[in-house]
């Protein structure tokens, strides 16, 4: 099964982190992600830009509506990893050995198979 687990954390935490905290938590991510890749397990995964830097696009009434970012929630999604696992429970032992569970969520969703 696969699954993907999403980085749900309060944004103004990594602005206002020193180049140092950064760098700390960078290798924490290197390191997760190279037991995931040892394990076998990793399929793929990206840390995004913040919202400042995104947008949200909808349809209204047939017409674009879109939505500069940031967005207002203090929480949000930084990036995700998609994993190839056997069970839920597997997928979130994975979740909870990410660098991110310590500073904020992870979210662990089986990925829907088509076809």
């Amino acid at each position: 099964m696969r699954y993907m687990i999403f980085v749900a954390s309060d944004e103004s935490l990594w602005a206002n982190a020193t180049p140092k905290q950064r760098e700390e938590v960078y290798g924490k991510y290197i390191q997760y992600t190279e037991e995931m890749r040892k394990a076998g397990v990793l399929l793929g995964g990206e840390s995004l830009q913040p919202t400042s830097k995104g947008a949200r696009v909808s349809i209204r009434n047939g017409e674009r509506v879109v939505v500069d970012g940031p967005f207002g929630e203090p929480t949000a999604i930084g990036g995700h990893v998609l994993i190839k696992v056997n069970s839920k429970e597997e997928a979130i032992e994975w979740a909870a050995k990410s660098p991110g569970a310590v500073y904020g969520t992870m979210e662990v969703r089986e990925v829907t198979e088509f076809g």
